[in-house]
């Protein structure tokens, strides 16, 4: 008689117990974090901060633990080729095999070096908790003052399994006073599977983090990732993620600027078709004066997909002469096609600059008429319009390997929608 595996929390909290004495790190954090996550259990509508995102498909699936694959450099085929460092994590593990690292900076692995930082809140969040209660391993980067890191990948691969697979990757990126980094993060996949990454970033006074994310996850899979930025006195956290896979995905952010002058820009594009449903949720919160955030996220949707953007900027008394703006941007493709938009301001001080926008619409007849009566073919008259959508938001990257990166992903996107 077969015994059907623990889906659900159930599930996640069984294995915790099956591999407790087997996780690296401090014991005491992962049990309390248990604890939250079999009080809490996995968020859902009834829970605010979710309320436009269902998890019952996570919920209702069984997943396994990641079986170790053997050596294959095939498995970067998969992975956009970028000549810069590279580390490479495959099913939530570190191959130093398919990684080549960077010299100008310390690289070690969560596994080796396990510290679950002081910015993640297991205590009120379902996933952070899910997370620091099974991860097993992550990037620690670690830029020294005054360096400049140059470029590096941060990859991850999830392999196509018997039975869906969970992995919870914990990152740590730490640029001490005037350091520099570009950081390209890619996470693509094949077959069913739940990636939970938890990332805390600091960027310590007069940093610069640029910060490139590309989510491309199988179809079939789950992307819940979860960062957490905290900026000092005059440095920028210049971040911009693409959503293009995952049947479910969300991207949350919590950025605190904690310095005066302190930048974070929260940019984004969602490119989704089918049934799938992407999440782009950030928190900003400004604790200091003359800091400037800004956000502006397009989604572009066909199918029966559904777009979230759910943007809220607290702004603290101290934090006088605060500069923030966020915009949310949707352009629906097809009749069935849906957007949910939640921006909220939060503001204690009296002598600042905040404002939000969105809008929402389909493609303008007029001009789809006029580049069709110029001989431009239906598809490429629409493909034309969708990246003049998108232009201002990749724009905002101004990076030539990242920005490539990214249009080079779009391009595959509209390909692939056209086939």
């Amino acid at each position: 008689m077969t015994v059907p595996a623990e889906t659900g929390v159930a599930g996640f909290l069984a294995r915790y117990a099956a591999l407790r004495e087997r996780l690296p790190g401090d014991r005491a954090i992962r049990d309390a974090a248990a604890e939250a996550f079999r009080a809490a259990g996995l968020p859902g509508r009834r829970d605010e901060a979710w309320k436009y995102t269902d998890l019952r498909l996570v919920a209702s699936a069984a997943f396994d633990e990641p079986v170790s694959v053997a050596d294959d450099s095939a498995l970067l085929a998969s992975v956009p080729s970028i000549d810069a460092p590279r580390i490479v994590f495959v099913d939530g593990r570190y191959r130093p095999e398919l990684s080549a690292l960077p010299a100008a900076f310390d690289v070690d692995s969560f596994a080796d070096a396990p510290d679950f930082g002081t910015l993640a809140r297991p205590d009120r969040e379902p996933l952070v908790a899910l997370n620091t209660m099974l991860a097993t391993d992550g990037a620690v980067l670690s830029v020294a003052e005054g360096v400049d890191g140059g470029t590096v990948q941060l990859v991850s691969i999830a392999t196509k399994a018997s039975r869906p697979i969970a992995f919870h990757l914990r990152h740590a990126i730490r640029l001490a006073r005037g350091a520099r980094l570009t950081l390209l993060e890619i996470a693509v996949g094949e077959g069913s599977y739940l990636s939970n990454p938890v990332t805390e970033v600091h960027v310590a006074a007069d940093a610069v983090l640029t910060h490139v994310r590309l989510q491309d996850e199988s179809r079939t899979a789950f992307h819940l990732s979860t960062l957490y930025a905290e900026i000092a006195e005059h440095g920028t956290y210049d971040s911009f993620a693409l959503n293009l896979g995952a049947r479910v995905a969300r991207t949350e952010v919590h950025a605190r600027l904690a310095g005066p002058h302190s930048i974070t820009h929260l940019n984004g594009a969602q490119l989704l078709a089918g049934q799938q449903h992407a999440d782009f949720t950030t928190v900003v919160r400004h604790d200091a004066p003359h800091g400037t955030s800004r956000q502006t996220v397009k989604n572009v949707l066909a199918g029966r997909s559904r777009g979230v953007f759910q943007g809220r900027i607290e702004v603290a008394r101290a934090a006088q002469k605060t500069d923030g703006y966020q915009m949310n941007q949707a352009l629906l493709l097809s009749p069935d096609a849906e957007i949910d938009c939640k921006p909220e301001l939060e503001i204690f001080a009296d002598d600042v600059k905040c404002s939000h926008g969105a809008t929402v619409g389909e493609l303008d007849a007029e001009q789809l008429f006029y580049l069709r009566s110029r001989g431009i073919p239906d598809p490429a008259a629409r493909e034309i319009l969708v990246r003049a959508f998108l232009a201002e938001a990749l724009d905002a990257v101004v990076h030539g390997a990242a920005r490539a990166l990214l249009e080079s992903s779009v391009e595959a996107w509209w390909e692939r929608q056209a086939a």
